[in-house]
């Protein structure tokens, strides 16, 4: 078994993307956590987090999140609607000589109290999700959920996030929420290294390309897996080809293996070929941030 703790492979941070759901994404984060031992597993899916059917952590410990959102007191307020043509997100309306602040769209700037002259807006605590933790086996498991219908979960992911600033001779592994949005870039900001997760597909193609583009704007170094792979033409390896992309890993289309992910079991526990695999991905990734840090210090 390799060493992932060696003086060198300490306080990494991998995230995982992939450009949709079903991918693989979170497939690849919990084996990789799981093959490392001793690490932490950070999910950033606070939309649909599913980490935790895997790991099941015990002994879990939860923490309410909250924003601050405009409260209108009506009898300071004299209706200039400078609050209204403010909010870009269209969560205040001067209606019926009353100021309406609709909870659900507004994006917690803060913007509109301290716009308004009579002070007439102050700030309330509103619970948008919540973040857990618990421990399964060597493996920290963090989870971020949204509450249903709320607009944005960067507050949750900035809380789990900083709640796990790189810990010593340990890797910890981002799960991050598929796509290229605002959500994925809060995930990836503070990352030493960004593995892609592809599938061999050419709507595979498209959504690597979707976030290719996204750890380039980010300057982070990366990788890709190709995943479902079969003996057969792979467009998502073309394209590496003719971008010059590493590709660190290769997970075949394997019916045990998906029947393992179906079943919500760690397939490094279940299976050696399975160490081995998600093993030897985690010595190609880890040695390719020790580049980075040597070649980029």
């Amino acid at each position: 078994m390799p060493d992932f703790m060696g003086t060198q492979a300490i306080n990494m941070r991998i995230a995982v993307l992939s450009g949709k759901g079903g991918t693989g994404k979170t497939l690849v984060s919990v084996n990789l956590a799981a093959a490392a031992k001793v690490s932490t597993y950070v999910d950033c899916d606070v939309e649909e987090p599913n980490g935790h059917l895997f790991l099941k952590p015990e002994g879990i410990q939860e923490e309410e999140i909250s924003v601050r959102i405009p409260k209108v007191d009506n009898e300071l307020c004299n209706g200039c609607r400078k609050c209204v043509d403010f909010c870009n997100f269209n969560a205040l309306a001067y209606i019926k000589d009353k100021l309406i602040v609709f909870d659900d769209v507004c994006h917690s700037c803060g913007g509109c109290v301290l716009l308004c002259p009579e002070k007439a807006l102050t700030e309330k605590e509103k619970v948008i999700g919540k973040v857990q933790k618990g421990i399964s086996d060597e493996v920290t498991v963090w989870t971020g959920r949204l509450n249903t219908g709320e607009a944005t979960g960067i507050p949750i992911i900035k809380k789990l996030l900083v709640e796990n600033s790189p810990q010593t001779n340990q890797l910890t592994f981002i799960d991050c929420p598929p796509g290229s949005a605002c959500i994925v870039m809060e995930s990836i900001k503070d990352a030493d290294y960004c593995v892609l997760v592809a599938e061999p597909t050419l709507f595979g193609v498209h959504n690597l390309n979707m976030v290719y583009e996204l750890v380039k704007l980010f300057n982070k170094p990366f990788g890709v897996v190709l995943n479902k792979c079969l003996q057969e033409e792979n467009p998502a390896e073309q394209f590496c080809l003719e971008k010059n992309i590493k590709i660190v890993g290769r997970i075949p289309f394997d019916n045990e293996l998906g029947t393992l992910n179906s079943n919500a079991e760690i397939a490094v526990n279940k299976n050696e070929k399975y160490r081995e695999l998600f093993s030897n991905l985690l010595e190609t990734v880890t040695k390719e941030v020790q580049h980075e840090a040597a070649t980029n210090p």
